[in-house]
């Protein structure tokens, strides 16, 4: 049985998918637990790198884990869900996660603390790259709803430690531990509801692939569609790293309290709620989309130059600015099941566009910390950052055309 199988499939195999509203309750449960391990992270790194005698190359390896993870690991989800299934397989990540998070809050050392970030974004890896086959397995003719509630979630779980964190720093219960500890049993809150949710699914859990399950995995380059969104969720993912890490250093950098500049970085990752929400509609319906995503470059800019050249004046027009170009996320969640019509090659497509994205976006934050310290400015790495949104600009366009990589793939057969 194929749990990548679309509704007409599973029901020919004698499966049912799971109802929209058990559905959607899953990903909210596993979409709020992708992202605290990492944003939770910025607002308090001087108090890390203090509370455990992190360096600064430390600090900007640090920043650069969430992508590198994802990307390494992510690489493997697919393989590890045709042999446990998609929901086993999500399920094993939220306990990671759990783990991962609880046990680096009580870390003493950098290399113990960093081994344990890294168990932690092992399973949220997992998590990024198998929630789009779970909606597109189980969403039918709500996809679009179940990628808005994906989307919104995401941003939600992206926001919350940046709201928190200083407020629970500045606690005398546990400083920046607690705020970092607090998502780890979020997560492991989460844990148990989507155990009940594989016992449910197992009958549709992946054993092995059937004979008629498209040849893709080796030639999903030959897509020029999927070659184009990896390149636009890498770039995208990119930004939106090195957002997580250092903007809120930036506005530190200009004068801004460490509760001011956390406050300006919660506005940059609310906006993802309201991106979460409209995005995929836009991309469900709107019969073309360059317009939107050339927007969402032209904003990126906007807010990069606010930060280059006054960043301590109207800084939340910045971190807006920089909010509205973030909704080119939920834009390439979108298009991973828009421009694929078979849930296994929506896995597919995920399990490369994201893993292959994620190692850019590893080398972002990492070489934006790098560069700032060699040079003693945030001048030169703004600059790159506002390049490299035309890149962004460019394949989002190509890759929003409205075609489907099932059909690039029979072309171009393995």
């Amino acid at each position: 049985m194929s749990e990548f199988g679309g509704r007409s499939a599973a029901q020919r195999k004698g499966t049912v998918p799971l109802p929209l509203w058990l559905a959607a309750v899953a990903v909210i449960l596993v979409a709020v637990n992708l992202r605290p391990g990492a944003t939770s992270v910025g607002p308090v790194l001087a108090e890390i790198q203090a509370g455990l005698g992190m360096g600064s190359v430390q600090a900007g390896i640090l920043t650069a884990l969430p992508g590198l993870t994802f990307a390494v690991v992510g690489a493997l989800a697919v393989t590890v869900s045709r042999r446990a299934g998609v929901a086993w397989t999500i399920t094993l990540g939220l306990g990671l996660v759990s783990a991962g998070l609880l046990l680096r809050s009580i870390a003493l050392s950098p290399v113990l603390f960093m081994t344990l970030t890294v168990l932690a974004f092992a399973g949220m890896a997992m998590g990024n790259i198998l929630v789009p086959a779970f909606i597109k397995s189980h969403g039918g003719s709500r996809t679009a709803l179940l990628n808005s509630v994906y989307g919104t979630t995401l941003a939600a779980g992206a926001t919350l430690p940046l709201l928190v964190a200083a407020p629970l720093t500045a606690s005398d219960s546990g400083g920046w531990q607690l705020s970092l500890r607090i998502w780890g049993l979020a997560a492991l809150a989460a844990f148990v509801p989507w155990i009940l949710v594989s016992v449910r699914n197992r009958r549709t859990a992946v054993h092995r692939e059937d004979a008629s399950a498209p040849r893709d995995r080796l030639r999903i380059t030959s897509s020029r569609t999927a070659v184009a969104l990896c390149v636009y969720f890498g770039v995208q993912s990119m930004h939106a790293y090195v957002q997580f890490g250092w903007v809120a250093q930036i506005y530190r950098d200009a004068g801004l309290e460490q509760a001011q500049a956390g406050l300006m970085a919660a506005i940059l990752a609310s906006l993802g709620i309201a991106g979460g929400l409209i995005m995929p509609a836009l991309v469900a319906r709107a019969p073309g989309l360059h317009f939107y995503i050339a927007g969402l470059a032209a904003a990126v800019v906007a807010g990069y130059l606010g930060l280059l050249l006054a960043p301590a004046t109207v800084p939340w027009m910045w971190a807006l600015l920089l909010g509205i170009g973030g909704f080119a996320f939920p834009t390439a969640l979108a298009l991973i099941t828009a421009r694929s019509r078979d849930p296994r090659v929506t896995a597919e497509l995920s399990g490369f566009c994201q893993p292959v994205g994620y190692l850019l976006a590893a080398a972002g934050p990492f070489a934006i910390g790098a560069l700032h310290e060699a040079t003693g400015s945030w001048t030169a790495p703004l600059l790159i950052l506002i390049a490299s949104a035309a890149v962004m600009a460019v394949a989002g366009i190509i890759a929003a055309a409205p075609r489907f990589v099932d059909d690039q793939l029979r072309r171009h057969p393995a």
